[in-house]
């Protein structure tokens, strides 16, 4: 089986829509495919809609890609199979996505003074109707010319953590993270946690703190990871047994990244399927939704 676990839509930054990604998934050979999309579980009506057409079983693993705030460092948290409709995780996603819009706002007005003539407009045309974000804002960038690349948008002299046009937003404590998805029936996966090229990374000591609050697993394989940070993020994750994911935190067009480019085992796919209580993954024609 062809597992991966962190994919997004245009229903926050990807540049496929949830049924183009579900085929596109399906097309790359993946058996099992997660939406992962920041802070909002919009995109999985279409997604599940979409395995009905497929040539092939494809399996859909709903879940969301949680903003969290840790000691002044940012970090996701990928959450999968969780209640999209337990009301106090539910409030958390929609008061990170309600403040998108004026953080994005201020962004363009760093961007601006930096002389940067980025305009809201261009940014939400290319959000559309997405949860706007940070790399929305970084294509803006390369539209203009600024940079040649979304991935050289985040440096601290652009949109990086703490980068000269870097504003804050709302974001979870990741210990209410954990404690709010299990309590919806989820799983939580600490995402890319070792992405220095992304700015300042938390300790592994959090990463400690994190498993005895209940954290299940961390990703570990994932492009932002070298070959030595990945083995050493497996041992970690032996250590304090946590599940190691691997993942391609798929964006479209938007990254380089393809869909399959890392993927997960299936034996720790199938615990978190057996850990998760609050929803189930979805088969599509002749998928299957376990290991």
């Amino acid at each position: 089986m062809r597992i991966d676990l962190h994919t997004h839509s245009t229903a926050s930054d990807g540049t496929d829509t949830p049924a183009q990604l579900v085929r596109n998934a399906a097309a790359a050979g993946l058996d099992v495919v997660a939406l992962t999309d920041h802070d909002t579980t919009r995109g999985y009506a279409e997604a599940v809609a979409a395995l009905e057409g497929l040539d092939r079983g494809l399996t859909l693993v709903t879940g969301a890609e949680l903003s969290c705030r840790l000691d002044g460092v940012g970090l996701h948290m990928l959450a999968y199979l969780f209640d999209p409709d337990e009301p106090e995780l539910a409030r958390e996603r929609e008061l990170v996505r309600d403040d998108r819009v004026p953080r994005a706002k201020a962004m363009i007005d760093k961007l601006r003074a930096l002389d940067v003539p980025v305009t809201w407009e261009q940014v939400a045309r290319i959000a559309g109707d997405g949860s706007v974000g940070r790399p929305h804002i970084a294509e803006a960038l390369v539209e203009l010319g600024v940079v040649p690349t979304v991935s050289d948008a985040f440096t601290q002299d652009w949109l990086a953590d703490g980068g000269r046009a870097y504003a804050e937003k709302h974001e979870l404590d990741p210990f209410d993270a954990i404690r709010l998805v299990k309590a919806a029936g989820g799983v939580t996966v600490f995402a890319h946690p070792a992405a220095v090229k992304r700015g300042q990374v938390v300790p592994e000591a959090a990463m400690a703190a994190l498993a005895a609050a209940g954290l299940d697993g961390i990703e570990a394989d994932h492009m932002d990871h070298d070959p030595a940070t990945r083995t050493r993020l497996h041992g970690i994750a032996a250590d304090l047994g946590l599940l190691a994911t691997g993942s391609s935190d798929y964006h479209g067009s938007r990254k380089t990244c393809v869909l399959g480019e890392f993927t997960t085992d299936p034996e720790i796919y199938g615990e978190i399927t057996r850990r998760a209580t609050g929803a189930f993954p979805v088969p599509g024609a002749g998928g299957r939704a376990g290991a």
